[in-house]
């Protein structure tokens, strides 16, 4: 077992493979704060678009359906072969077009669990639409849909081994090129388990933050 240990974690590989985590950890974290922002417009302007402005609460609608019935693969290669740049930052705009639809029906979510009363509640005291929005609704929204968030930021983290795909050096695609060096069966097998406890790792950390959370809020 040592020397099948030896002969997969050498500094080299095992460097290369950390390499690619933190890319992994970097494309996740990038695609988690650009979704949470452009899903929250995306949900503003689905939520509280009425009478004439009614066309962009149905684009924002369209653009949300139509990325969430869609694979999050499918949109990692158009993106890959139609646009020119940077690979991560492809890769980043790739998995944000998709997940910026998920977080933006969490957004929405939060905000229809909102009294409407909060507005009635804050005009009475001289606040204006945009003030309650973002002083009174808006950190309620967030405080109520941090779990749905966390489980989402799981996802994600767990998506970015489809980049693999698209040759972007992400734990995935490093470790893949690490077995490509392998020649026994009990070798490949310890590998692949290696790459499921780091998965693993990391996202049951966040799960049990998440439910740390739900348990919290709840007492």
């Amino acid at each position: 077992m040592g020397d099948v240990l030896g002969s997969i974690f050498t500094k080299a590989n095992f460097l290369f493979m950390m390499q690619g985590l933190g890319l992994t950890i970097i494309i996740a974290l990038f695609t988690i704060v650009l979704s949470l922002i452009f899903g929250t417009g995306m949900a503003l302007i689905r939520h509280f678009c009425r009478g004439k402005a009614a066309v962009f609460s149905g684009l924002a609608g369209a653009y949300i359906e139509f990325f969430r019935c869609t694979p999050n693969i499918l949109w990692i290669l158009w993106i890959r072969f139609t646009v020119q740049g940077n690979a991560n930052v492809k890769a980043v705009l790739a998995c944000t077009l998709f997940t910026t639809a998920v977080v933006a029906e969490i957004v929405r979510g939060g905000l229809n669990g909102i009294p409407k009363g909060q507005f009635e509640s804050a005009a009475s005291q001289g606040f204006s639409f945009w003030q309650t929005l973002f002083y009174i609704v808006l950190p309620q929204t967030y405080k109520s849909i941090i779990p749905a968030l966390l489980s989402q930021v799981i996802t994600i983290i767990k998506d970015t081994s489809f980049l693999k795909v698209v040759d972007i050096a992400e734990f995935m695609r490093n470790s893949t090129v690490v077995m490509g060096q392998l020649r026994s069966s009990a070798q490949i097998v310890t590998l692949y388990g290696f790459i499921a406890l780091v998965y693993f790792m990391i996202c049951f950390s966040l799960s049990c933050g998440v439910r740390y959370y739900q348990k919290k809020i709840t007492v």
